[in-house]
């Protein structure tokens, strides 16, 4: 089982760990711990347009909270808030100390977090750390001579130190020694990690979160004597996901903490403060609550609570339960602002919805109240001081800033270039600023295809509450005519469950189309979307996963391809491949089974562009055309758009096809799907490319006699940003390079190709270095394949056919040794992958 589960999470691992462009780096590349898309979002404060975390003042009359970035200070009944914090970084998680005096907290800036404590009557500020780490989550002892936080400072991993005054100085001081756990983990590091610390009343205690022998999620609510006189134990024995937060009573009975026990979402839970208690819920909704903290008198609870979409505080009465939302209708700032209206128009002036990027004067990026503020998750530290933080517009907004220049990007898809511009701000004063979108050089050239995502999550954990007709709005912005939402589960939990209808949704007021599909779970044997079900969700949702009900290694994915194809569907697999690419010869393990699926003519499409290297991807791609397979190609970000960070912004990956045009949305989706599976597709991050050969495109198959044959061929591109090169690709070589000149975002190219054996061809375009343009891998776009046959011959070739051959001799080894219900189900397994095996044997 230990050795299976090894292999389970060594191929999860290698899916979801994308490998990005020359220069292009992790946001918090220090951080050794797995799966930064998770602990980032649900751990790491961000910069959010509403309240993200909080405190309550020493006489419980006011809260601290972090909003944009700032500290503020509110009192309870007034809707007035006071800025604290200023400078260049951004400000989250404060703790005020038990006399009232300071806040400690942390403060993100020149890509670390360190620890600073605030005067809140002089303003002073003095550093705890200043270590380069990710340090989190400080607490005053109720003492006020120490303050635990977590760091990730000399490993790179999670763990609670101490800090206290020496000489006048704060100096640090890990808690507990690092473990390593036996037991094997799911999607977490095998060292042991601890997690939001909080102080007994007393002082002699620390709850936290953590996670020894415990294979799935990020750990178990303990508490432990600050002197580690005893061993700690455990209060609360559940699948936490980064985001529980305990705070202890003052009254010290009882401790307060965010679940999704049995929930879709984190809801409010109380547990007795010593072991042996039995958890209850404290909230019920449809929403997230996070970052809980009793008042001094014990009575009240403060929270943030996403249920308007972005962060609000609510207050809850602890005796009867009555909720009140706390009011912000004012800013009393602490320096110079001014207003700016931005206005962004297309090519005709009329409105258009945009992806917005504004960087103040100060070096901190800005964003209207109220907006969902997203940010980048890799960037190049040669090209930029800090990631990339942006909103979504429908065309028009206000945004405060700091007086001085002002720089603003603007995107709307792939069709129209990038712009930017600058804005002078005077503070108390409004500027006006509008940017007009132009159409791309040669994007008229794909009037008349239509785009999707066909891989985004819309709710998926993230600190903000997404639903359909916000996530169409962002499509507006990004030009999308299609988003295809892959339900899928998140650790016990499927969150957009409630969604799911096999019916197109149009919100009122918006031109994109949400479509609720599924990614099916199968780590072992690789994810798959399926797109397009007409009656029911797949369940369980996700195969594999050890010591559960759910063990098997069965469905494999052929069988689950055929559930989907019963309702209509087509299946894909997505994400597949990073650097290096699997390779059968070696001694690494693989499980992967893209090769069985488009062996058994199970697989509809494949995502060459998408949360995983294209051209790794790209590679595995051509050789299994080389076999003669058809598989199209498509585009899909892994967006996970409630997330105030990483992974998008959704259409960041997309598919476009041509397809036929239909008022009728059912028919719209259906024509969609339909020219993906005839291949009529591209798949793109960036650049537009389009290719025919002797007048046909795409997915076409021409029927050439025997002898060598010279076709005439296009080429067009139209991209956002600057690529390398634009390769005509025959059955996997490049048969031409395309020259570029000028800026090397477009071209309009005619020429001519030999074919002298069957052979596919694809158009591909590419850029080895990052763009600021292009916020993903570095720029690429290939078309899927246009396939010419001569003499009736298919395609062959005998050492792809036998480097898939020998894959699937190692897919076998696995499946033999998988973990089963039933006999019948192995039978199964190992049969599907014997069928595949020998259809290869026919193709070499």
């Amino acid at each position: 089982m230990f050795r299976y589960l090894s292999l389970l999470v060594a191929a999860a691992l290698a899916m979801t760990t994308s490998a990005f462009a020359e220069g292009r780096e992790p946001v918090m590349k220090q951080v050794k711990v797995p799966h930064n898309y998770y602990w980032r979002e649900m751990y790491v404060p961000h910069l959010t347009s509403g309240p993200s975390s909080l405190d309550w003042t020493a006489d419980g009359k006011s809260l601290v909270y972090s909003m944009q970035g700032r500290l503020w200070r509110q009192r309870v009944g007034d809707d007035t808030a006071r800025q604290l914090t200023t400078g260049g970084g951004y400000d989250y998680q404060p703790d005020v100390s038990a006399d009232g005096r300071r806040v400690v907290f942390t403060r993100y800036f020149d890509d670390a977090y360190e620890i600073v404590i605030r005067d809140l009557r002089s303003g002073r500020e003095t550093p705890v750390t200043q270590n380069g780490a990710v340090n989190l989550d400080p607490r005053w002892s109720p003492d006020g001579t120490q303050i635990a936080y977590v760091t990730t400072d000399e490993t790179g991993h999670f763990h609670i130190a101490i800090a206290s005054q020496e000489n006048g100085a704060w100096t640090s001081k890990r808690w507990r020694e690092e473990r390593t756990s036996e037991t094997p983990r799911y999607y977490y590091s095998q060292i042991d990690h601890e997690l939001s610390p909080a102080w007994s009343p007393d002082g002699q205690s620390l709850t936290f979160i953590a996670n020894p022998e415990i294979g799935y999620g990020s750990g178990a609510v303990y508490r432990q004597r600050v002197d580690k006189s005893a061993p700690a134990e455990m209060l609360v024995n559940e699948e936490t996901a980064w985001r529980a937060r305990p705070d202890w009573s003052p009254d010290g009975n009882r401790i307060a903490y965010s679940s999704f026990e049995r929930r879709q979402s984190h809801q409010l839970w109380i547990t007795y403060a010593e072991p042996g208690g039995y958890p209850l819920a404290f909230s019920y909704g449809d929403y997230d609550i996070d970052a809980a903290r009793w008042s001094p008198d014990s009575k009240h609870i403060a929270y943030i609570s996403n249920e308007s979409g972005t962060g609000e505080i609510v207050i809850q009465d602890m005796t009867g339960g009555a909720r009140e939302t706390l009011a912000i209708q004012d800013k009393n700032t602490a320096q110079g602002m001014g207003d700016l209206q931005l206005r962004i128009v297309d090519e005709t002036g009329a409105p258009a919805p945009a992806r917005i990027s504004i960087r103040g004067g100060d070096g901190r990026y800005y964003a209207p109240d109220g907006a969902m503020i997203h940010a980048d998750d890799y960037y190049d530290r040669a090209q930029a001081p800090s990631e990339t933080m942006y909103f979504h517009v429908q065309g028009e907004a206000t945004i405060s800033l700091p007086a001085g220049e002002a720089q603003i990007t603007a995107w709307r898809g792939f069709r129209h270039a990038v712009a930017t511009t600058t804005a002078t701000i005077a503070k108390d004063k409004t500027s006006d600023e509008s940017i007009t979108l132009q159409p791309l050089p040669n994007a008229a050239a794909f009037d008349g295809w239509r785009s999707a995502d066909v891989h985004v999550h819309m709710n998926y954990g993230g600190v903000y509450g997404m639903t359909p007709a916000r996530l169409a709005k962002q499509a507006d912005a990004e030009d999308l005519d299609l988003v295809f939402n892959l339900i899928v589960n998140k650790e016990q939990r499927i969150p957009d469950m409630d969604y799911f209808t096999p019916e197109p949704f149009n919100p009122e007021g918006t031109g994109a189309t949400i479509l609720h599909a599924q990614e099916y779970h199968t780590s072992l044997w690789g994810h798959m979307g399926l797109l397009g079900l007409k009656e029911h969700y797949l369940l369980g949702d996700y195969v594999a996963y050890p010591k559960t009900a759910l063990h098997s290694s069965y469905p494999d994915n052929p069988t689950v391809a055929d559930i989907a194809h019963a309702q209509g569907a087509l299946v894909g697999y997505v994400h597949p491949f990073d650097p290096p690419a699997p390779d059968p010869s070696s001694n690494r393990k693989l499980s992967h089974a893209l090769p069985v699926n488009a062996a058994l003519g199970k697989l509809d499409y494949l995502e060459i562009v998408g949360f995983a290297d294209p051209l790794t991807t790209e590679s595995v791609w051509h050789k299994l055309l080389n076999t003669g397979l058809r598989i199209p190609a498509a585009g899909g970000t892994d967006a996970m758009t409630d997330y105030s960070s990483l992974r998008g912004p959704l259409g960041q990956n997309r598919t476009l096809v041509k397809a036929a045009d239909s008022e009728n949305p059912n028919d719209e989706v259906a024509n969609w799907l339909a020219a993906l599976k005839a291949g009529n597709s591209i798949a793109t991050n960036g650049p537009l490319v389009m290719l025919t050969l002797d007048g046909a495109g795409p997915g076409a198959d021409l029927k050439k006699g025997k002898g060598a044959h010279t076709l005439n061929f296009k080429a067009v591109l139209s991209s956002i940003a600057p690529v390398d090169s634009l390769d005509l690709i025959v059955n996997g070589e490049v048969a031409q390079t395309i020259a570029l000149s000028g800026d090397r975002t477009s071209a309009s190219f005619e020429g001519a190709v030999t074919i002298n054996e069957s052979a596919w061809v694809t158009l591909r375009a590419y850029s080895k270095t990052a763009s600021p343009y292009v916020l993903d891998n570095s720029p690429f776009a290939t078309t899927s394949p246009i396939y010419v046959t001569l003499g009736g011959k298919p395609v062959r070739s005998r050492d792809d056919a036998e480097h898939f051959i020998a894959w699937i001799d190692k897919l076998i080894h696995v499946a033999e040794d998988g973990s089963y219900n039933t006999d019948e189900e192995r039978a199964a397994v190992i049969a599907n992958l014997k069928k595949a095996r020998l259809e290869f044997e026919k193709r070499r």
